[in-house]
C-alpha cells in the first residue's frame, strides 16, 4: 500500500498528524506493506525568516489578535502534542521559511533517511527551537542522521531538490490540498488533517481489504456430502 503524506515542518499538526498515523501504523497488521512517502508543502512560501520574532507575536499578527491570545493558543496546541507524546517548545520555535528544509528532506530520501529526515526536522523546529533556514543548522542535522559530510553544503551551495519540492506543490495543487497534514492511500482515499489514530486504522483497513481481495473459496471436485439430501454421514 502506497501513502503519500503531504505536510510542512512548521506544521504543529503535521507532526501531531505524524504521531497519529504511526499510533495506527503500530496495530496494523499489513504494516509492512506500506510505503510511506513524505511530501513538500509550504505554507507560506513567502516566509520571511525574522530572527529575534517569536512565534507568539507571528501567530498574533496571522490571526489579528493579541500576543497575549496567541501565547494561549500557542498553549493549548502544547496540550495537543502533549496528549501524543509530544514536547512543543513555543518559547524556542522561530519562525522560518522552510524551502531549504523540505530540500533537506528530499536530499535524506535520496540517501534512504526521508522519514527519519522528517522525524529530525520536526523535533528540531517544535522542541529544540533550531534555525531550519540556517545553512550550519541544516548541516548538522544531516550530521545526525549520518549523511555524507559534503551532502548538506553542496546541495545549499546549489540549486539541488528545488524542483523536486515545487513539483510536490504542484501536485498538492492538482488534487486540491489546501491544508496540511494531507493523507493519500494508493491515489485513490484521501485523509486531511491530524485525525485521530482510530481514522487512520478505518482507512488503513479499508483500502488494503479493496486492494487485497480475499481469494474465494475453490472447489477441487464434486463428490459426496452430508446434508438434508446428501450421502449417508
Amino acid at each position: 500500500m502506497k501513502v503519500e503524506i503531504w505536510s510542512d515542518i512548521m506544521c504543529p499538526f503535521c507532526y501531531i498528524g505524524k504521531r497519529r498515523f504511526e499510533a495506527a501504523l503500530q496495530q496494523f497488521a499489513h504494516a509492512d506493506k506500506v510505503e510511506v512517502t513524505w511530501r513538500s508543502f509550504e505554507l507560506d512560501p513567502n516566509m520571511q525568516t525574522r530572527p529575534g520574532q517569536t512565534i507568539h507575536q507571528l501567530l498574533a499578527e496571522r490571526k489579528g489578535v493579541s500576543e497575549a491570545e496567541g501565547r494561549r493558543m500557542n498553549e493549548h496546541m502544547a496540550g495537543v502534542a502533549q496528549e501524543v507524546g509530544l514536547r512543543f517548545d513555543f518559547e524556542r520555535m522561530q519562525p522560518v521559511n522552510t524551502f531549504k528544509a523540505h530540500r533537506f528532506a528530499h536530499l535524506a530520501a535520496a540517501h534512504g533517511q526521508q522519514d527519519a529526515a522528517e522525524e529530525r526536522l520536526f523535533a528540531a523546529y517544535f522542541t529544540e527551537g533550531r534555525n531550519l533556514d540556517d545553512d550550519a543548522t541544516l548541516a548538522a542535522l544531516g550530521a545526525d542522521l549520518g549523511l555524507p559530510a559534503d551532502a548538506v553544503p553542496h546541495m545549499l551551495a546549489s540549486e539541488a531538490y528545488a524542483q523536486e519540492v515545487r513539483v510536490d506543490e504542484y501536485h498538492a495543487r492538482q488534487i486540491g490540498v489546501r491544508g496540511v497534514p494531507y493523507f493519500v492511500f494508493n491515489d485513490k482515499y484521501a485523509v486531511s488533517g491530524a485525525q485521530p489514530a482510530e481514522l487512520f486504522q478505518e482507512v488503513l483497513t479499508k483500502v488494503w481489504d479493496e486492494f487485497n481481495p480475499a481469494p474465494a473459496p475453490v472447489t477441487l471436485a464434486d463428490g459426496p456430502a452430508c446434508g438434508i439430501d446428501g450421502a449417508d454421514c
